[in-house]
């Protein structure tokens, strides 16, 4: 199969939910981060520019690309392939890899996607996993997009 890249509605998606911060923070996960999600080699403290903030999102997003262009063994439609895209940059690759979404899509169960999209809404606090509501609305949207439904409104 042709290798896949994010289009500009993918990239639209990750940046609405993302956000874009030019100097670092700890995201929900406790972990450095800065641009639109950029954890690799960022320390507190840190500053960037807008420019600086686009360059690493599209440098993360390519890891992101190629993990779902390596696992995803059937024919995706541009905005399936952006959805589990934005998904990917959510959760890692990792969980993606081992995930049930995947696994049925494989088996050609694209209806089924959506619903186990939506099931990766959940955040570690304190060490209890809590639903959230940035992450349910983040589903939604992914679920919508991969349906190629509009997304914009949610």
């Amino acid at each position: 199969m042709k290798k896949m890249e994010i289009s500009q509605e993918g990239l639209a998606l990750i940046k609405r939910f993302e956000g874009c911060s030019l100097t670092s923070y700890l995201c929900q996960a406790n972990v450095p981060t800065i641009g639109y999600g950029s954890t690799r080699g960022v320390k507190m403290g840190m500053e960037i520019t807008q420019e600086r903030a686009e360059a690493l999102l599209l440098e993360d997003v390519a890891d992101f690309e190629d993990a779902i262009n390596e696992n995803v063994l059937v024919p995706l439609e541009q905005n399936q392939f952006d959805s589990l895209v934005s998904w990917c940059f959510n959760i890692g690759a990792n969980a993606m890899e081992n995930s049930t979404c995947i696994k049925v899509l494989n088996e050609k169960q694209y209806e089924k996607v959506p619903h186990e999209i939506k099931r990766w809404n959940k955040v570690t606090v304190n060490g209890d996993k809590q639903v959230s509501d940035g992450l349910v609305r983040r589903r939604e949207a992914e679920s919508l997009l991969f349906k190629n439904e509009p997304w914009h409104e949610v």
